[in-house]
């Protein structure tokens, strides 16, 4: 049976408003950028450009009538303009600046241009060279490429005009470009040296007949089999060790839009610090001058038709929505603001000396403490902005670490465990490499009791291998 009844039930949500903010929050002083011209785009209520303050906002007392729009609040300055100290003051560094540049595909393409090609091969280079990921290789089967040039492109080609084609890829630049595998990635390469020289032949020998070998560095059997010295086997290793393993990877950091701008700047003098936002963090913004007048201009006709009073309904949703993004801006860099004191003063000993053994552990729970916010609000923050310092531009997320004490008792951080266990490997026997074990005495020894399995998570995020594929001649 069908009855009403009704229910009272409290829950939290976020506003679109609030979403907005916490997105805002998350970007980075560049995308900010990007962000506010988007905005400045599509809202024709809001500009760039300091706020005049000709009209002091007391003018007009009245409203327009229908929607209870009030004009004044549209015509007064107050909510445009907003306190800037905590901004750099410093001029724009160009060292900030990004350049243009092209893409590592656009880079392959120009180069096709100059191949000799038949009418059909050119739409298989293109489509080859569109498959070719970040790292300069192509990583999909033949047969795959072959049945989608039937389905997308209505090409019908065979196994030999494709790999044909490619054959003609693998020789543009970088070398090593096109490859389906690191094997034959560091032939390719091999091949374009000068094949004259007996390390080379050597290498090429190598690389086709034990890659397997070598790859897992068991060097004795590669001498027995390849029927080497070891002298030989040590000029081996050094011409393949020359090798770019990801022939694509340098180029696409020359040609990528990838220049850090730092979204703090710290200075130090006299033995104290000051954190400001970076001044590319602080545009001016204010409501259209030209929509004021619209609404000034309604506000004093007594006789306004129903498609008038809809045009200032239009113009109250655009004013709306361009005060929001304007208080929304000044939200975030307060928000910013806050938390990078808080990190600072927490790592003031650090900042002050640039010592690693200095940073103390801290979490983001540490920090929303003290600024009084949600550990979500910082972990936005400290995942994508860079402050400047005298020791170089570093990732905010840099400075959060576990913690955990020493022999001594003391509370230290993580950080300092990861750099001594990276100059333990560094000083190490490269012929006869350290185990996780031996590097957990290693610590042991120094005053930190490192469990293995730890010892194993420090040393991958390291990005230090095992002790195995560390072994050197």
């Amino acid at each position: 049976m069908l009855n009403q009844k009704l229910q009272l039930k409290l829950s939290q949500k976020l506003s679109p408003q609030q979403i907005q903010l916490m997105k805002l929050i998350q970007l980075t002083t560049a995308e900010l950028e990007q962000k506010i011209t988007n905005e400045i785009e599509e809202n024709p209520a809001l500009e760039k450009g300091s706020e005049s303050l000709e009209n002091d906002g007391n003018e007009y007392e009245e409203d327009i009538g229908e929607g209870d729009v009030n004009v004044d609040e549209y015509l007064s300055d107050e909510t445009e303009s907003y306190d800037q100290n905590y901004y750099s003051n410093q001029e724009e560094s160009t060292n900030f600046q990004t350049k243009e540049s092209i893409s590592f595909h656009q880079f392959l393409d120009n180069q096709s241009k100059n191949l000799i090609l038949a009418d059909l091969e050119k739409p298989i280079c293109e489509f080859l060279i569109g498959s070719i990921d970040e790292s300069g290789y192509l990583r999909r089967e033949i047969e795959d490429i072959i049945d989608d040039l039937a389905f997308t492109q209505n090409i019908v080609a065979d196994n030999t005009q494709v790999l044909s084609v490619l054959k003609k890829i693998q020789d543009l630049d970088p070398p090593g470009v096109g490859a389906r595998s690191l094997q034959e990635c560091l032939l390719i390469q091999l091949k374009r040296k000068n094949n004259e020289k007996e390390s080379i032949i050597n290498s090429i020998n190598l690389i086709e007949n034990e890659f397997e070998l070598f790859s897992k560095k068991k060097f004795s059997r590669i001498t027995e089999k390849l029927n080497l010295s070891e002298e030989d086997l040590k000029l081996v290793v050094e011409e393949i060790s020359k090798l770019n393993p990801k022939p694509g990877g340098a180029i696409t950091s020359e040609f990528s839009n990838n220049t850090i701008v730092p979204d703090f700047i710290l200075s130090i003098e006299d033995g104290n610090f000051t954190v400001e936002l970076n001044k590319r963090n602080s545009p001016e913004l204010r409501l259209s001058n030209s929509y004021k007048n619209i609404l000034e201009g309604y506000k004093n006709d007594p006789n306004k038709t129903k498609s008038q009073n809809q045009t200032v309904q239009f113009l109250k949703q655009k004013l709306d929505s361009a005060k929001w993004f304007i208080e929304a801006i000044e939200q975030r860099h307060q928000t910013l603001f806050q938390t990078i004191n808080a990190i600072v003063n927490f790592q003031k000993e650090y900042f002050l000396t640039g010592e690693e053994k200095n940073l103390k552990p801290m979490i983001l729970k540490d920090i929303a403490e003290i600024i009084n916010m949600d550990i979500s609000t910082v972990s936005r923050v400290a995942n994508s902005k860079y402050i400047d310092t005298p020791y170089g531009i570093k990732l905010l997320k840099s400075y959060f670490s576990e913690g955990m004490k020493n022999s001594e008792g003391d509370e230290i951080s993580t950080i300092e465990i990861k750099k001594i266990l990276k100059e333990i490997v560094n000083k190490e026997n490269k012929n006869k490499p350290l185990s996780d074990i031996e590097l957990s005495d290693k610590l042991s020894k120094k005053g930190y009791k490192v469990a293995r399995r730890t010892v194993s998570k420090y040393r991958e995020q390291l990005d230090i291998s095992v002790a195995r594929l560390r072994k050197e001649l």
